[in-house]
């Protein structure tokens, strides 16, 4: 019998930071994937070619990883105050559904470069040289982005010498700032506690930090679950066991933090909370043979990203690190030794990265005002991507 060819649909496969993702244009989706629900859904998860039972992703665009298995969905904004409308979604590798739930911190830094690139940026913000500041609506958990991309005679400039652990070639730098980055209207402590008693089954009473800054974090400490801080992804990845209690304690922060009612919820919001574990300085070889001197970070992280260990550390999680080291009591800001800080620098399976927060208290309410980091982004590959008509 015949069959119906694919349909083409333009897009741009981008790397920022150190995440890769198919970027859309709304316009530019068939109709009924331009709104959400259940066609924009199985679109993407075609697109990206999940659920695979086999978690390779080989019929589709992802790359078998959380950092990889990414789409993100622009278009003009309608609000005077923001240049873009950005909406991230994070799709499973072998269960059928996207995670709409949270940023990615890392394909921010790309939505700049994209926006001017296909023109959803007023012509009038950005100059032929120079730094063009690029306003951000993060649709997902409603909060400004604003990116400063470099421009060269009109273009976007991609090239450049700025180098970011975990990505292999240099590139040029792009800050970018997240104004007031708690996820939604929520307390950036939702338990109104620096430290909590977390209890999680099978593995005891465990103290954490429950924040909600860039994207919700459980922060816990590594030598409370028999870690480090220098561990690469081969030894966390690889151990089943330990795979299972990171799940636990993040269904149970997940809890604590009001995300969800029940643990079993957990399995159908992979992408929100994160947990992440902490340890003061140690010299370590990252994943790249790098030595990473304790010297020259203020303390180790490790976050774990869709159900294994993040081969470097997402860019809303280096916003929650940041934001937590800044605020005196929390785990990260013991960990980084304590007292009054404005940024930190930490190391990651694949180095190190520098990151800084301005946080204040208002009326006994922590808050933070914006968080700083600089990333890199450039195309990789543009034209249309491909999929069977049935898939929207």
């Amino acid at each position: 019998m015949p069959h119906a060819p694919q349909r083409k649909i333009p897009a741009t496969y981008m790397r920022g930071g150190t995440s890769k993702g198919v970027f859309f244009t709304l316009s530019d989706l068939p109709e009924a994937a331009q709104r959400p629900g259940e066609a924009r859904d199985k679109l993407l998860l075609r697109v990206i070619g999940s659920p695979d039972p086999y978690e390779k992703q080989i019929d589709g665009m992802g790359g078998a990883t959380s950092s990889t298995s990414k789409a993100v969905i622009l278009s003009k904004s309608e609000s005077p105050a923001h240049d873009v409308d950005y909406l991230f979604g994070q799709v499973s590798i072998d269960k059928p559904f996207v995670d709409w739930s949270g940023n990615c911190g890392n394909l921010s830094a790309a939505v700049g470069p994209y926006a001017i690139a296909n023109g959803l940026v007023d012509a009038s913000r950005v100059p032929d040289n120079g730094m063009a500041e690029v306003r951000i609506w993060q649709v997902n958990i409603g909060k400004t982005i604003v990116a400063q991309v470099p421009m060269t005679h009109g273009q976007v400039q991609e090239t450049g010498d700025f180098e970011l652990d975990g990505v292999t070639f240099p590139a040029a730098e792009i800050p970018v700032a997240f104004m007031d980055p708690a996820d939604g209207e929520g307390a950036i402590f939702p338990t109104g506690n620096l430290v909590d008693d977390l209890e999680v089954p099978g593995v005891g009473v465990l103290k954490a930090t429950l924040i909600n800054a860039g994207i919700p974090t459980v922060f816990i400490n590594a030598q409370a679950v028999g870690y480090t801080g220098t561990e690469l992804q081969d030894a966390i990845n690889g151990d089943a066991k330990a795979l299972a209690m990171f799940e636990t304690i993040r269904a149970h922060g997940g809890v604590r933090m009001g995300l969800i009612e029940h643990v079993d919820e957990a399995a159908n919001r992979q992408h929100t909370p994160k947990v992440a574990f902490v340890a003061p300085p140690a010299s370590y070889t990252a994943s790249s043979g790098k030595a990473v001197d304790a010297e020259s970070v203020d303390l180790l992280v490790r976050a774990m990203s869709m159900g294994k260990m993040h081969h470097a550390m997402m860019g809303t999680a280096a916003v929650a690190i940041a934001a937590a080291a800044s605020i005196k009591g929390t785990l990260v800001n013991e960990a980084a030794g304590g007292g009054d800080r404005a940024a930190v620098t930490f190391g990651h399976p694949s180095g190190s990265l520098r990151v800084g927060a301005q946080a204040s208290l208002v009326d006994g309410i922590w808050q933070i005002d914006k968080a700083l980091m600089s990333r890199s982004a450039r195309v990789l590959m543009e034209g249309n991507v491909r999929v069977p008509v049935e898939s929207h």
